[in-house]
């Protein structure tokens, strides 16, 4: 990763890594395209607003300090991480590197543990769009102002809600999931530290005792969240893809970096596989 500035934005050159896909492909909802360009996104993270553009393998932190991307941003975007080693290790399958060969700029977000909790409960039953719309009002509705929108809520804030209460974000029956996840996170019964520490079948048992938090929304904060990378949510397009191309089960040289795999065949599956195919897509 090699870095300059220029004027007051950052250019941060960097392999194997793609803007679209990282933000495009379902793990977090809180960044979208500026107008129509597919390379320039806006969004906000870790109490920051942030916009940021790609050419090639150059990006373009607007704005940015160096500082401050090494403090948030590169870590964010796991730019320190050897995904070229990661991706030599999926490719050893045939399968896994069609799909890499598709997506493999794709890198796991390292989310804050409560939102990615948090935005994986809302995203039960539902699509990307409608995900990100029920994040958007939870935060316009209880987040605090910042220059240029709105944080995620705090545990402490959405604790002392009721369900009556969120009406407004048109969460349905996850408010009360929501509720109880902010309970256990304000009172220190959900303990990120300790979760991060856990090993992660343990971790996962942790989380699930949050209301309404199951295997598939616990591993999905597990990964985005906590950095688990061995995590692997299975939701209905894993489930298809799973049965479809690895019906034995995951290859073993893909079982260190399962959340990597995750990734890229949640998004090849979706954006390549279903157009072959005559199944009804689904979220």
């Amino acid at each position: 990763m090699t870095i300059s500035a220029s004027g007051s934005n950052l250019t941060v050159q960097i392999e194997q890594f793609s803007l679209a896909q990282t933000l495009g492909c379902g793990q977090c909802f809180r960044f979208d395209p500026v107008g129509d360009n597919p390379d320039r996104w806006r969004g906000i993270a870790n109490g920051r607003v942030l916009e940021v553009s790609q050419t090639g393998n150059k990006l373009t932190f607007y704005n940015m300090e160096q500082s401050e991307f090494e403090a948030v941003w590169a870590d964010y975007f796991d730019l320190n991480t050897d995904y070229i080693s990661i991706h030599a290790a999926l490719c050893a399958d045939p399968t896994l590197k069609t799909a890499c060969d598709f997506c493999g700029g794709i890198r796991i977000i390292r989310q804050d543990p409560w939102e990615a909790l948090c935005s994986f409960i809302l995203s039960q039953n539902n699509n990307i769009p409608r995900i990100k719309g029920l994040v958007s009002r939870l935060c316009e509705q209880f987040g605090d102002p910042i220059d240029g929108g709105f944080d995620f809520p705090k545990p402490e804030t959405l604790a002392a809600l009721s369900p009556e209460d969120l009406a407004p974000v048109r969460c349905g029956f996850r408010d009360k999931y929501i509720i109880d996840a902010a309970k256990k996170f304000a009172s220190g019964e959900i303990n990120p530290a300790k979760i991060a520490a856990l090993p992660l079948e343990e971790a996962r048992t942790e989380l699930m005792a949050v209301k309404g938090v199951g295997p598939k929304v616990a591993d999905c904060a597990l990964l985005f969240g906590f950095y688990k990378l061995t995590a692997f949510p299975t939701d209905v397009w894993i489930k298809r893809a799973m049965a479809d191309l690895f019906s034995d089960g995951l290859p073993a040289c893909a079982v260190p970096y399962a959340g990597v795999a995750q990734q890229v065949l949640f998004h090849y599956y979706r954006r390549a596989v279903p157009a072959h195919n005559t199944r009804t897509k689904a979220c």
